[in-house]
């Protein structure tokens, strides 16, 4: 057995205002599970991070998160229905199939930072520099 056994990694995500942020990851569908010390633990089934009452402009703008979702056009619904970029201002862009083979949209939080929110596009089949991939 593996004594290195790894539960949960998470990112810190920042916040220029904690208090809005909470409110914005909980509209867009994440369960808040504790707060303490500045930091709130946020999951969505088995993927959480840790938004943290710290901001730093340049830091918060270069910030990028990728949540890989089951069907992304039900996520896009959700974001658009909840009216989330209308409720706190943020940017929401259209969905696009991606070369990479994801279909995502763009969503830029209260704070600046990026999500990507994708699903995979059934049936791509990659090229470039991995060899098992170049026949």
């Amino acid at each position: 057995m593996n004594a290195l056994g790894v539960v949960e990694l998470k990112a810190f995500v920042p916040a220029r205002d904690f208090a809005l942020s909470k409110r914005f990851y909980r509209s867009l569908g994440f369960t808040q599970k504790s707060e303490g010390g500045g930091v709130a633990y946020f999951h969505y089934g088995s993927c959480a991070f840790l938004l943290q009452d710290f901001y730093t402009k340049e830091f918060a703008e270069n910030c990028v998160m990728h949540l890989q979702v089951q069907d992304v056009r039900e996520w896009f619904s959700h974001v658009r229905t909840a009216d989330l970029a209308g409720m706190f201002g943020v940017q929401v862009t259209p969905l696009v199939d991606q070369p990479w083979g994801m279909t995502e949209f763009v969503v830029i939080d209260p704070s600046g930072v990026c999500w990507h929110i994708a699903q995979n596009i059934p049936g791509f089949q990659p090229v470039g520099r991995f060899p098992e991939n170049n026949p």
